[in-house]
Parts: C-alpha cells; sequence; structure tokens
C-alpha cells in the first residue's frame, strides 16, 4: 500500500472520533433534558455533572480531529 493513501485512511479513520463525540453531545444533552422534565428540582444539582460531561466528550473529539490533522499534513 502506497505511504500517501495509508495517510488518508488513517486520517479518515481518526475523524470518526468527530463524528461520535458529536452523538456522545447529542445523547448527553438529550437523556438531561429526558430527565430533567422528569424531575425538575433536581435539574440544578446535575448541570455541573452536564458541563463536565460536556467538557470531556468535546475534548474527545477536539484530539481526534487533531490527530487526524496530525496524519494528514505531518
Amino acid at each position: 500500500m502506497d505511504p500517501a493513501a495509508a495517510k488518508l485512511i488513517g486520517a479518515g479513520l481518526a475523524a470518526i472520533g468527530t463524528g461520535v463525540a458529536a452523538i456522545g453531545v447529542g445523547t448527553l444533552f438529550g437523556q438531561f433534558l429526558s430527565g430533567a422534565l422528569r424531575n425538575p428540582s433536581a435539574a440544578p444539582g446535575q448541570f455541573a455533572n452536564l458541563i463536565f460531561g460536556f467538557a470531556v466528550t468535546e475534548a474527545l473529539g477536539i484530539f481526534a480531529l487533531l490527530i487526524a490533522f496530525l496524519l494528514l499534513f505531518t
């Protein structure tokens, strides 16, 4: 296999992580909203957990994008 083709395949596989992070963020906020609608009094207590989960999920997506760019341009 040509090394240039392997770089492109690897970058494409690494970029899948950004899509998975987007799905994770959507699931995270959807589940929070579902729980908040079921028990509105508990929602403010769980908001900090929501923001922490969002930050970790987005960081993993950004790291995956960084790896894809590193594979493409180095």
